[in-house]
């Protein structure tokens, strides 16, 4: 085992699931194991009993689960609106045509994403990468396709390079120009 600093962490007392394949067990699972941590990286991870009897930075997990971080790899995390509404209308059975012929589907979301500032765009994508973040997610690839032409689909990559900026995930950025036919353009 490496020789402990005095601000390494220590996580103790935990199942890891490495998803190892070379580990016999189901999800590479790794009983009474430890995770040291040094400057917010995982140093080693070790069996529970290799650890010294004390340390000052020790966490005890309680036979917790620890697992990597999750990845999504497909959202839609920056845009303009609301369309709760929809949902509602579509658990009573109204058809998303239906919807969309009122004004309502993506041409709301690209209206409202056009109309939004990029601050505003960031405050609510920065509400919603929070709760990700809470869920253990580490890794996030971020779609525009709300503008529908260049000028909004830039603001939105702008935001998503702002969101990997300023939160400790990492974000993989896309471009998704034509997610549908802009309202100026249908029927020509």
């Amino acid at each position: 085992m490496q020789h402990l600093l005095p601000d390494d962490t220590i996580w103790r007392n935990l199942r890891l699931a490495t998803l190892d394949p070379e580990q016999p067990t189901p999800y590479g699972m790794l009983e009474r194991h430890a995770l040291i941590v040094r400057e917010g990286r995982v140093l080693a991870i070790v069996p529970e009993a290799s650890l010294p009897a004390a340390h000052g930075n020790t966490h005890d997990l309680q036979g917790r689960l620890v697992t990597p971080g999750l990845i999504d790899c497909h959202t839609h995390l920056v845009f303009g609106g609301n369309r709760a509404s929809e949902w509602e209308q579509r658990l009573n059975g109204v058809s998303y045509q239906q919807i969309s012929a009122q004004g309502g589907g993506i041409n709301a979301t690209v209206s409202a994403t056009r109309a939004a500032t990029e601050e505003t765009l960031f405050a609510s994508a920065q509400a919603r990468i929070a709760c990700l973040i809470r869920e253990g997610v580490t890794l996030l690839e971020v779609k525009s396709g709300y503008g529908l032409n260049a000028a909004t689909e830039e603001k939105m990559l702008r935001v998503a390079a702002r969101l990997a900026e300023e939160n400790l995930v990492e974000i993989s950025p896309t471009l998704l120009a034509a997610h549908a036919v802009p309202v100026e353009y249908q029927g020509n």
